[in-house]
C-alpha cells in the first residue's frame, strides 16, 4: 500500500506519517526544492531506516502540484490513499497568502491525485468551512455556512467547496476542531488558537498570587482537540469501508467557554483565577454603528494596538471571541467506535500544553535581553561620569559595546576615570567636560557631541548634588534646581530633537527614592528631583508615538563622594554604585518608565493613603538624625555617635536618606 501526503512536515502532518508508518506500504511525501532538509528531518524523528518515507519534489502554488512526469508515471496506480494537509492555518496571515494556499492548493492537489488515480482523496478541512454559524452545525451540513467574512473562514469553505464539487475520485472530509499540542507530551510548533492568551495569563501570575480572583471575559465557545487524537482519527477513518463522500467533525464534545479556557490555563499555569466573567453579549444593547465609532477612535485604537502587542494577540483573533457555533459529530463517533480512539478533556493535559509552551515558545524566552543586544553600537551619554553610579554605569555600558560619552565637570577627575574606564571595559571612551549647571555650557557640550556622531541614542542624567535645607541660603535651594532640573532639561532638549527625527532614543533620569517617600531635611533635593520626574512623565506622553522612551530611576542610598560629608552614613545602609549601575542596566533593557525599590513604593503608597502616618515616621526620623557637620558648616568635625535606636531605625527604612 502507497500513500501520498501533502504538508507531511507540519504540524498534524508529522502525526499522521508515524500512523501511517505503522502500516505496510511506502508514505510519499510533497517536498518543495530547497526543502530536503525538512524531510531528512522528518525521517530522523520517525526512525525512518528503511527509507519509507520517501520526498517527491513538486510546489503547492504550481498546477498538479508541479509533479514531474517522471514522478507521475511511477505513483500512478499505487497510491490508494492521497492526503492533503498543506495549508495555511494562521488568523493573522495575509488575504492573499490564504487563498493561494488553502484554495490554489488544494485545487493543484487535486489535480495530481487525480493525475495518479488515487484510490481516495482525504481532505484536511477545518471547522472553520461553517463560517460563524449560529447555532449547531452537522457533519452533513456545508452550504448553511454563514458570516464568511474573515478570510481563514472564507478559504477553508472554499477549499472544501472545490474538494465536493470538482474531485473525480472517492473522496473523505475531515474538519478538526481547533488544534492544540500533543495530549501526551505537550507539544506544538507554533504559537496560535488559546496559546494567544498565555502571556496575558503569565502577566497575571507575574502580578497577583494565584488565590486572588480576578474579573475576565465569558465570551463565545472554543472546540479544542489535541494534534494526537487529530492524527489518530484520520488513519482510522481512512482505513474503514463504505465511508467515502462524507465529512467528519474531529472534535470534542465539549464546547468550552473562553473563559472555561482561560481558567483552565490559569490553573495549570499557577495563575489567578478568573472567578467573575463578563458575558461580551451584554454590550449587545449599543447600537454597532456606535460600537464600531468607538472602536475606531485613534486613542482606543492606539490603546488595544499597544495591549494587543504587548500580549503577542493578533487583531484578528478578537472577532473570534465572540464563536458561538457548536459541532455536532456523531458521524466520526461511530466511525471510531471500538478503536479506544476519542478526544481527552482539556483539563487532564492542559498543564503538558502550558509547560511545553513555557519551557519552548514562551516569547520572553526568544528576546534578546542582553545590555549588548539594546546598546551595541548605539550613542550614549552618561553625566557625572568620573565616579560613582555614572562611571559604574559608563564601565558597563562600554563592555557591551556601546559608543560612550563620559561628561563631568572637573577636567583632569575626568580624564582619569576615562582611563579606568577603558582599562576595564576595553570599550569605545570619550571624555567632555561640561558643566551642568550652566545653560551655556550645556548646549556647548550638546553640539560638540551632536557634530562628533550626529545623534544620542541614549542619555542618563546622572550628574546632582545634594545638600540638607538651610533656612538663610536660598541659593542652595537654587543651585541645586539649576545641576538637577535645569541642566538635565537642558540636555534632554537638545538631544530630544534628534531622537525624535530618529524615530529611537531613551532619556534615563537618575532620581531618588526621596522623590516617593518624602524625607525630611531633603526638601530642596527632592524638589528638584520630583521636577525632573514630572517633566519625564509628560514627554513620556508626548513622545510616545515616537519610540522615545523615558525612565525614572529612584534610587535608595548609594555610597557615592555625594554622601561622604554626612558621617552617620558610614552606619546606615547603603548600595553600591555597582548595584546602583546594574539598576541602570534594567532600565536599559526594559525601558521601564520607572524603577523603584519596594520601600519606595511603599512609602509612595503610605503617602497617598496615610498621609498623617508618613508624616509622624518621617518626623521621627528628621528628630532622630542631626544635621550633618557639613550642613552646619563645620567640616573635619567626628563622626558622631550612632545608636542602636538610630541603626534599627535606619535599617528598617533602608535607603532613606536621613
Amino acid at each position: 500500500m502507497a500513500y501520498f501526503v501533502t504538508g507531511a512536515t507540519g504540524f498534524i502532518g508529522r502525526f499522521l506519517v508515524a500512523n501511517l508508518l505503522k502500516r505496510q506500504g511506502t508514505v510519499f511525501v510533497l517536498c518543495r526544492e530547497g526543502s530536503q532538509e525538512k524531510v531528512t528531518g522528518l525521517r530522523k524523528r520517525l526512525g525512518d531506516l528503511e527509507g519509507r518515507v520517501v520526498p517527491i519534489h513538486g510546489d503547492l502554488k504550481k498546477p498538479g502540484l508541479g509533479l514531474s512526469d517522471e514522478d507521475l508515471a511511477r505513483l500512478k496506480g499505487s497510491v490508494q490513499h492521497f492526503f492533503h494537509l498543506a495549508a495555511v492555518y494562521d488568523l493573522a496571515a495575509s488575504e492573499s497568502e490564504q487563498a493561494t494556499a488553502n484554495v490554489s492548493g488544494t485545487r493543484h492537489a487535486l489535480e495530481a491525485a487525480q493525475a495518479m488515480a488515487a484510490g481516495c482523496f482525504h481532505h484536511t478541512s477545518s471547522i472553520a468551512a461553517a463560517g460563524m454559524y449560529p447555532g449547531i452545525f452537522r457533519e452533513d451540513m456545508f452550504e448553511e455556512a454563514e458570516n464568511l467574512n474573515d478570510p481563514y473562514l472564507l478559504t477553508k469553505h472554499q477549499s472544501e467547496a472545490l474538494v465536493r464539487q470538482e474531485c473525480e475520485i472517492p473522496y473523505r472530509i475531515y474538519r478538526p476542531g481547533m488544534v492544540v499540542g500533543h495530549s501526551r507530551t505537550g507539544e506544538m510548533d507554533k504559537i496560535d488558537g488559546p496559546y494567544y492568551f498565555f502571556t496575558l495569563i503569565k502577566k497575571l501570575r507575574q502580578l497577583l498570587p494565584p488565590w486572588m480572583p480576578v474579573v475576565g471575559i465569558e465570551g463565545g465557545r472554543f472546540n479544542l482537540v489535541p494534534v494526537d487524537f487529530v492524527a489518530d482519527a484520520m488513519d482510522h477513518i481512512a482505513h474503514q469501508d463504505g465511508l467515502d463522500g462524507r465529512c467528519f467533525h474531529l472534535t470534542d464534545d465539549k464546547h468550552y467557554k473562553i473563559g472555561e479556557v482561560l481558567n483552565i490555563f490559569a490553573q495549570a499555569g499557577h495563575a489567578p483565577q478568573m472567578t467573575m466573567r463578563v458575558d461580551t453579549r451584554m454590550f449587545s444593547f449599543m447600537p454597532p454603528f456606535l460600537r464600531k465609532t468607538l472602536s475606531t477612535l485613534p486613542p482606543v485604537r492606539r490603546i488595544t494596538g499597544h495591549l494587543l502587542a504587548d500580549l503577542g494577540i493578533p487583531r484578528a483573533v478578537l472577532k473570534f471571541t465572540a464563536y458561538r457555533t457548536r459541532f455536532d459529530n456523531r458521524d466520526a463517533k461511530a466511525a471510531l467506535e471500538g478503536s479506544s480512539i476519542q478526544c481527552p478533556k482539556l483539563d487532564t493535559y492542559a498543564w503538558r500544553l502550558w509547560d511545553y509552551w513555557e519551557r519552548n515558545l514562551d516569547p520572553d524566552l526568544f528576546i534578546d535581553r542582553s545590555l549588548e543586544g539594546r546598546v551595541g553600537g548605539k550613542v550614549a551619554v552618561v553625566t557625572g561620569a568620573s565616579s560613582g553610579i555614572g562611571k559604574a554605569t559608563a564601565i558597563k555600558l562600554a563592555e557591551a559595546g556601546a559608543i560612550v560619552v563620559v561628561a563631568a565637570r572637573k577636567p583632569t577627575k575626568l580624564e582619569k576615570a576615562r582611563k579606568e574606564i577603558e582599562a576595564q571595559s576595553k570599550g569605545q571612551v570619550h571624555a567632555y567636560t561640561v558643566d551642568i549647571a550652566n545653560m551655556e555650557d550645556c548646549d556647548r557640550f550638546a553640539r560638540e557631541v551632536l557634530a562628533d556622531f550626529g545623534r544620542v541614542d541614549l542619555l542618563i542624567n546622572n550628574a546632582g548634588r545634594s545638600i540638607n535645607h538651610s533656612y538663610d541660603r536660598f541659593h542652595d535651594f537654587e543651585r541645586t534646581m539649576q545641576l538637577n532640573y535645569f541642566g538635565s532639561l537642558r540636555l534632554i532638549m537638545n538631544f530630544l530633537p534628534g531622537m525624535e527625527q530618529n524615530r529611537n532614543g531613551h532619556v534615563i533620569n537618575i532620581s531618588s527614592i526621596g522623590a516617593l517617600t518624602m524625607p525630611a531635611r531633603f526638601s530642596a533635593y527632592v524638589a528638584s528631583k520630583s521636577a525632573l520626574d514630572a517633566f519625564s512623565r509628560c514627554a513620556a506622553s508626548e513622545f510616545s508615538d515616537c519610540n522615545v522612551y523615558f525612565t525614572t530611576i529612584n534610587m535608595p542610598l548609594v555610597r557615592t563622594p555625594m554622601i561622604a560629608p554626612t558621617k552617620i552614613y558610614e552606619n546606615v545602609p547603603t548600595i553600591s554604585p555597582e548595584e546602583a549601575a546594574d539598576m541602570v542596566v534594567e532600565a536599559v533593557i526594559h525601558r521601564s518608565k520607572r524603577i523603584a525599590t519596594k520601600l519606595g513604593i511603599f512609602g509612595q503608597v503610605v503617602h497617598a493613603v496615610a498621609p498623617k502616618v508618613a508624616e509622624i515616621v518621617i518626623n521621627t526620623g528628621y528628630r532622630m538624625f542631626p544635621d550633618s557637620a557639613a550642613a552646619r558648616g563645620r567640616k573635619g568635625e567626628e563622626a558622631p555617635v550612632v545608636s542602636p535606636e538610630q541603626v534599627a531605625f535606619a535599617y528598617l527604612m533602608r535607603g532613606v536618606h536621613w
